[in-house]
């Protein structure tokens, strides 16, 4: 999977990806307009987060590379690519249970917490793409 140069675009799969694990200071790219709504990324080596009308929707730590990002009322779909293990924090609906499948292999159940936030961590390691489904229970 290619590091997103631009930091934020569109996919042609109708998500986005975002991030650049691969930069030594923090960057950042505000204002990219995507259905409607506008969309703000920090990325590098460190984190990469993601905000969606100054609201959270995704942080990692370290930094890593997502594409296809989709997000509906029933979830969360991506893909991320970094080069260690990662902690990765996404904004669902608040006090809701969620599986969590990482490559096809559910991990779990998980239920977010009053502010919607759900904590996963992802076995990464360079040139590897993990794939993550996060879909509501009931």
């Amino acid at each position: 999977m290619p590091i997103v140069k631009d930091l934020i675009c569109a996919d042609i799969n109708k998500g986005i990806s975002f991030g650049n694990y691969e930069l030594s200071e923090k960057t950042k790219a505000d204002g990219f307009e995507f259905n409607g709504d506008i969309y703000k990324v920090k990325t590098f080596s460190g984190i990469t987060k993601l905000e969606k009308n100054g609201m959270f929707v995704y942080e990692s730590v370290p930094g890593t590379a997502v594409t296809d990002l989709k997000v509906t009322d029933e979830g969360m779909t991506f893909n991320v690519e970094g080069l260690e293990a990662t902690q990765i924090t996404v904004e669902l609906e608040p006090g809701k249970d969620y599986k969590v499948y990482i490559n096809d292999i559910q991990t779990g159940f998980m239920q977010t917490n009053m502010s919607g936030k759900l904590a996963m961590s992802v076995e990464l390691s360079a040139g590897n793409v993990a794939s993550v489904k996060i879909e509501k229970v009931g």
